[in-house]
């Protein structure tokens, strides 16, 4: 038996409660895990707070993150003592998911988790901080080099995706401009790298398609018309990578900053992304991910306290990671 966080639906309504479990019960796979540690990631509050269609089969276990042993394996790559890290692949969508002390994967779909991090570290990036890693590979994909005098605008600063897409970007030698909604958090965005901060009311009411030109590039966890101003405001040539949809998940723009001013919009997947993309992008975290400015972003929880920090999360009271210790 082990616990993990439930989630379920029925006549009687919806709850999320720690449970026990049978081994047994497990889905079919050809790994056996012990999770060390999830994370608290957008869509997670999303189930965990019955607030979107994110669960489709129920009862589920949540949590779309997980880091921890290999404790037996039938896949050629993957065998017991073996570290490892998971993200996205419909846990906690379609399959039970991470927030439990043993989960049966997929060998197809864990990461090796680079000998720099710790498992709690690699909760402490999780999806989100692996989101932002793909976003920074797809602007020097791109051609967006660091080191330019434009500006690099990243929205949705003070959460998990912006905290650490602003760490990395400065740690690269972009200059980032933080967008938030919560003015006290300045510090603690000029600490993670940024340049100056600004409002996001400046982005996030309705605007003109074509605006003065501000950003050699984007990174927005936002949508709706932020990323529509986003766009608008972006140098010619420039690139928006989209990742998210805190704002909302319409697109409120037109044709003319893609038709006059050349602009890339870049989608960003994390759930289904290459085993070789996700590979990369967590070799590129052990490399340019500070650990220090990592930390300053974690709030570490135990699994009893999850639904408590979901709803805060919903209710955009978090800042940076919350780390959940299985």
């Amino acid at each position: 038996m082990f616990k993990s966080l439930q989630l379920s639906k029925s006549d009687a309504g919806f709850s999320a409660d720690i449970t026990e479990i049978e081994e047994s019960q497990l889905p079919a796979g050809d790994v056996l895990v012990q999770v060390d540690y999830s994370s608290l990631n957008y869509k997670d509050g999303l189930a965990i707070t019955n607030s979107g269609p994110v669960v489709r089969n129920w009862p589920m276990v949540a949590g779309i993150d997980g880091a921890g042993l290999v404790l037996e394996s039938t896949h050629a790559a993957w065998k017991a003592g073996d570290r490892f890290v998971h993200n996205g692949w419909g846990l906690g969508e379609t399959r039970w998911g991470l927030m439990a002390e043993r989960a049966r994967l997929q060998g197809d779909w864990l990461v090796k988790l680079p000998q720099a991090f710790t498992t709690r570290q690699a909760m402490a990036i999780g999806t989100a901080g692996y989101t932002a890693m793909l976003c920074v590979l797809a602007l020097e994909q791109h051609g967006i080099k660091p080191g330019v005098s434009e500006e690099v605008l990243v929205t949705g600063a003070t959460g998990g995706v912006g905290s650490v897409a602003v760490a990395l970007l400065s740690k690269l030698g972009y200059t980032v401009v933080a967008a938030t909604g919560k003015a006290s958090e300045e510090n603690y965005l000029k600490q993670l790298g940024a340049t100056r901060v600004m409002d996001r009311s400046e982005l996030s009411a309705p605007g003109k398609p074509l605006q003065k030109e501000r950003w050699a590039a984007v990174v927005d966890a936002v949508g709706s018309h932020t990323l529509a101003n986003a766009c608008a405001q972006t140098r010619y040539g420039g690139v928006v990578v989209a990742c998210g949809l805190a704002q909302g998940a319409d697109f409120p723009t037109t044709v003319m900053p893609f038709i006059l001013r050349g602009i890339t919009l870049a989608g960003i997947d994390s759930v289904m992304a290459p085993l070789a993309r996700r590979q990369l992008a967590w070799d590129r975290l052990a490399q340019d991910l500070d650990p220090v400015k990592l930390e300053s972003m974690v709030e570490e929880v135990p699994l009893a306290r999850v639904a408590e920090k979901a709803a805060e999360l919903m209710a955009g009271k978090i800042r940076g990671r919350v780390v959940i210790k299985i």
